[in-house]
């Protein structure tokens, strides 16, 4: 890939626009990026692939900046600066076609950074080619995804926030998909596969959409998925389902619904766990972690976590839900020695 650089650099206060010609940090230096900045975004005309991004942040009064991009991720929590100071991050972020699921449309080709937060305030950005990066292609289904609008968020879509420059987040789950589905749609698993590299983690989390799959077919599907990322190098992780929001009387989740058993009597999360010990697999038991949590919460805090409110959804996480549930898996990574502690954004 050729080399690319493309720097922004401009101590303005975002507000509904960036100004078209915003005062500049280093008088006299280009600023080749700036035209490519207004309402809020910034938009880098590049190629698929893999970039590094650096921000500065701040400015004469104190801000909080956030950063998203491409569909509705979530690369930069809002971070505080005071003011008349200046804070550097950095990210790294996956440029791909189509920018969200893979059965979704194309989207805007190139690159896009939303700049927003309560006070926002950009004081520089630039965007160059990754040079050594780790991928973590996500396999799952719409409680993974790239959701494509509001009020909908998949924890996919949050879990690039926790991530610092070095790793990047390939998130290929698609809504509906099951076991069977993914591996027979050759836009997803057979896209997939050839895209691993040596190092790379492949999560894979598929269970929600497999009402009808017997063990017997869920297991081999599962095992399907570990060998095919073996076989190119990548370090499988099988990740049990997130829990739905159905209630006992008691205050506890119901044993079939809730935790993912299917009309045939296959208990995934179960199968999960049994495949994952069978084939040395690294688990993430998100099942657990989750009804630990809405549990915790109790029938009424827990419907800020799903679409309860605005669409009666026990399925289907907020963005409040899934970040949340991000950051489980976040924990999971640096606890499993999955991913080194100094590659992940604690707060």
């Amino acid at each position: 890939m050729r080399r690319f650089s493309i720097a922004v650099v401009a101590a303005v206060a975002l507000g509904s626009a960036l100004p078209s010609v915003p005062a500049q940090a280093h008088p006299g230096r280009p600023s080749p990026g700036l035209a490519q900045c207004a309402a809020g975004t910034c938009h880098f005309d590049v190629p698929p692939g893999t970039y590094d991004v650096r921000v500065v942040l701040g400015g004469t009064a104190a801000s909080a900046t956030s950063v998203s991009g491409e569909t509705r991720r979530t690369l930069l929590p809002e971070t505080t600066t005071p003011a008349g100071r200046h804070v550097t991050r950095s990210f790294t972020v996956n440029v791909r076609t189509p920018e969200g699921e893979p059965t979704g449309p194309e989207g805007t080709p190139g690159l896009d950074l939303r700049i927003g937060g309560s006070a926002p305030a950009l004081a520089d950005i630039r965007v160059t080619p990754a040079r050594h990066t780790r991928q973590i292609f996500l396999v799952g289904d719409s409680t993974v995804c790239d959701q494509p609008g509001d009020p909908y968020s998949g924890w996919g879509q949050q879990l690039p926030q926790y991530l610092r420059e070095g790793v990047s987040v390939a998130n290929y789950a698609d809504s509906g998909e099951s076991t069977v589905s993914y591996l027979g749609n050759p836009r997803l698993w057979a896209t997939v596969r050839p895209l691993i590299r040596p190092g790379d983690l492949v999560l894979v989390q598929l269970a929600h959409n497999d009402k009808t799959t017997d063990e017997a077919t869920y297991r081999a599907n599962l095992e399907t998925l570990v060998a095919g990322v073996r076989a190119r190098g990548g370090q499988p992780v099988l990740v049990t389902p997130i829990v739905r929001r159905w209630f006992n009387p008691d205050g506890t989740l119901n044993n079939g619904t809730a935790l993912l058993v299917n009309g045939l009597g296959v208990d995934h999360p179960a199968v999960t766990r049994s495949v994952a010990a069978a084939r040395k697999v690294p688990l993430i038991d998100l099942t657990a972690k989750t009804k630990a949590l809405v549990e915790s919460l109790g029938v009424e805090g827990s419907k800020a976590l799903y679409l309860y409110n605005e669409a009666r959804d026990n399925t289907h996480t907020s963005v409040r839900g899934a970040t949340a549930y991000a950051g489980l898996v976040r924990d999971e990574l640096v606890t499993r020695h999955l991913v080194p502690k100094g590659r992940m954004r604690v707060g």
